[in-house]
């Protein structure tokens, strides 16, 4: 089968009220597509996408791991400029530059009114619109589905990179510790320190935690995770990060294990680095089998809580985390380590998927000014 890494980006064909879109195929093929620039319906808003990436489950669309139909075009990460809105659409103005979630909850069903914003439409994912049952964001335009309760405008002094990881990993990544109700001075595990596990050490941090402990082999993402806020590294390659965890507390453990990669070794090691009644708080997206161990549950007699997060949404959740990019309590710029124009986006796909070169997040640039890094 075809991948990201040997498709070739087609010569496009501009033709009026089209744009260029990277559209899911099959697994395996994804390809920049010529489509309609889409217009907006009642309560939806189109805007004008100015700075979109790649996120791994994006990737895990690509490979078939999490199932799509096929001409479903990719991406739920994205800032822009309002280009059109529709009826029934207030208080905004075309032109204005607006960041949006990845999840776009409706604000009016039960789950929403509930206060569970991520699971809008009462099923597993429900709010997860964008790129997943809705057409998504890597692409020159967006059409944003319930625009009233999702579009945030982005203060102007505030530049587009400042924003975009707002819109999903940070706001995954920091919800770990919100769910798992960290409190002052807890002792806080992060296993594997991708782009969202790295934004999980900066939330444990934002959050108050005493000490934050993370696990990952690669060297760029260890000295990563010491800017994002951890004070100690272990490498799971070189020693068993749950009983290194158990020497470092003297044999107690940590309040809370956060799981970042959705793999079942590092599942399993947060959950025996936990202290007696800890919580495991597991924002990895799992493709496989997971089993929980009996010794390592306790044989289910141990207070242990399992909590999970979808990405919370929501326009008052971006101006929330908006504000602590304003008033500088995080800086997320420096996991953006490359840059590609839309044009080249497969390239951008090859290397973000496969971890070359150092990469965390690439920025697709729609307009092309930047180019690639």
């Amino acid at each position: 089968m075809a991948t990201a890494a040997t498709a070739q980006t087609p010569e496009v064909r501009r033709e009026p009220h089209s744009m260029q879109a990277v559209v899911f195929h099959e697994p395996g093929k994804i390809s920049l597509d010529q489509v309609s620039i889409p217009h907006p319906g009642p309560g939806e808003a189109v805007v004008r996408v100015t700075l979109t990436t790649i996120c791994g489950t994006d990737v895990h669309i690509m490979k078939g791991e999490y199932p799509v139909k096929p001409g479903l075009i990719l991406g739920h990460e994205a800032v822009g400029v309002i280009h059109e809105l529709g009826p029934d659409v207030s208080g905004y103005e075309v032109g204005e530059r607006v960041l949006f979630g990845a999840i776009t909850p409706c604000g009016q069903c039960a789950s929403c009114l509930s206060g569970s914003w991520s699971q809008c439409g009462d099923v597993p994912m429900g709010g997860w619109k964008l790129g997943n049952t809705h057409h998504g964001v890597q692409a020159e335009y967006a059409l944003v589905p319930h625009a009233q309760a999702n579009l945030a405008r982005i203060p102007r002094y505030l530049h587009d990179e400042q924003v975009l990881l707002l819109a999903d990993i940070a706001s995954t990544g920091f919800s770990a510790s919100e769910t798992a109700n960290v409190r002052l001075g807890d002792c806080v595990a992060v296993f594997a320190q991708g782009p969202i596990g790295l934004c999980a050490t900066a939330g444990a941090r934002l959050r108050g935690a005493g000490c934050i402990i993370v696990s990952e082999s690669n060297i760029m993402r260890q000295q990563m995770a010491l800017k994002m806020g951890a004070d100690v590294v272990f490498d799971p390659t070189k020693v068993d990060v749950a009983d290194e965890i158990r020497q470092l507390t003297h044999g107690r453990g940590v309040d809370v294990a956060i799981e970042a990669l959705g793999k079942q070794a590092t599942f399993e090691s947060a959950l025996r680095s936990l202290r007696p009644g800890g919580t495991l708080s597991s924002l990895g997206v799992y493709s496989g089998k997971l089993e929980i161990p009996v010794d390592a549950f306790a044989a289910g007699i141990g207070d242990y809580k399992i909590v999970t997060t979808l990405c919370p949404g929501g326009k008052e959740r971006m101006r929330r985390l908006m504000a602590l990019v304003e008033h500088s309590r995080v800086d997320l710029t420096p996991l953006i380590t490359h840059h590609f124009p839309l044009d080249r986006i497969l390239e951008a796909y090859d290397l973000f998927s496969n971890q070359r070169d150092g990469v965390l997040k690439v920025a697709i640039h729609p307009d092309g000014l930047r180019g690639a890094a």
